[in-house]
Formats: structure tokens, sequence, C-alpha cells
């Protein structure tokens, strides 16, 4: 099974979302469910038929997040290794084709928001970084073409 990285905020959240699928999201389905039966003729109810596709997504969701919890190792930022990227880290680079500093926060998949600066560890980016030390030059194959980093800075 896939290992998920997640740091401990990451981790609540998602017992957060959890909690309010199967509290309140499940629970409210299924009376959705309950009332669209009672229109009658369930082959021809597309209430029904709405509401059961979104249970079955609902039901999947919650498997999912379940899988995920299960299958967590929660980043515990005091054992991180600053020396070297890793899960966890915050790293400054320096973009050599356009002449910037960009900063991302390496997480887990499940965390990731690459629009926010938070790149997954298996992304492109992410997998290219760990292992490496302040000062190396990265370079990193993207679906936009390969691309050119200085590793300028890591951080817990």
């Amino acid at each position: 099974m896939e290992k998920h990285y997640l740091t401990p905020e990451g981790k609540a959240q998602l017992e957060e979302k959890l909690n309010y699928y199967k509290t309140v999201k499940r629970p409210d389905v299924v009376k959705r469910i309950g009332i669209a039966r009672e229109f009658g003729d369930l082959s021809e109810n597309s209430e029904y038929d709405a509401a059961k596709d979104e249970q079955a997504q609902i039901e999947a969701e919650i498997t999912e997040m379940e899988s995920i919890l299960l299958n967590a190792e929660v980043i515990d930022k005091k054992k991180i290794n600053a020396d070297i990227v890793n899960v966890g880290c915050k790293v400054k680079l320096y973009d050599e084709d356009f002449d910037e500093e960009v900063e991302y926060r390496i997480t887990g998949s499940s965390e990731s928001d690459p629009r926010n600066g938070i790149i997954s560890n298996v992304s492109p980016v992410g997998k290219a970084l760990i292992g490496h030390k302040k000062g190396d030059t990265i370079s990193v194959k993207t679906p936009g073409g390969t691309t050119i980093y200085k590793l300028v800075s890591i951080e817990v």
C-alpha cells in the first residue's frame, strides 16, 4: 500500500473532513434518498438517481479518506534533517529560466496545492528535489520542458 505523508495539521483537517462526511453528508443524502423514494416509480425518478449517485460519490470519498489515514505517516518536523530536502521541508529555489526565486513546501500528495506553493513529493519538481542539498543544481523534467533550479535554502 502507498504511504501517505501528512503534516499534523493536514491529518487533523482530513480527520475533520471525514467526520463531517460521516456525520453530516452521509445522513443528509440518505434522507434525500428516502424522500425521493416517496415520489413513486424509481425507474423514472431523477431525484432518486441523483441522490444515489451522490451517495456513491460520498462513500467513495469516505473510503479514500479512511485509506489515507490508515496508511498515513505524520511528518515530525523535529526528526527532519534540514541539510537535505525531504517531505516536510520548505525550499527556496532560484529558477534560472525565469531569473527568479520560488519557494515550495514539500508535502505528501494528499495535501499538495501547487497554486499556493505546496507541492507533492511525487510531483516532478518534488521528486527531483528530494535528497538534494543547499547549493545543488537540479534539472527537472516537467510536462512543459526541462527547468534548471539552484537550491538556495532548506527550512523545516
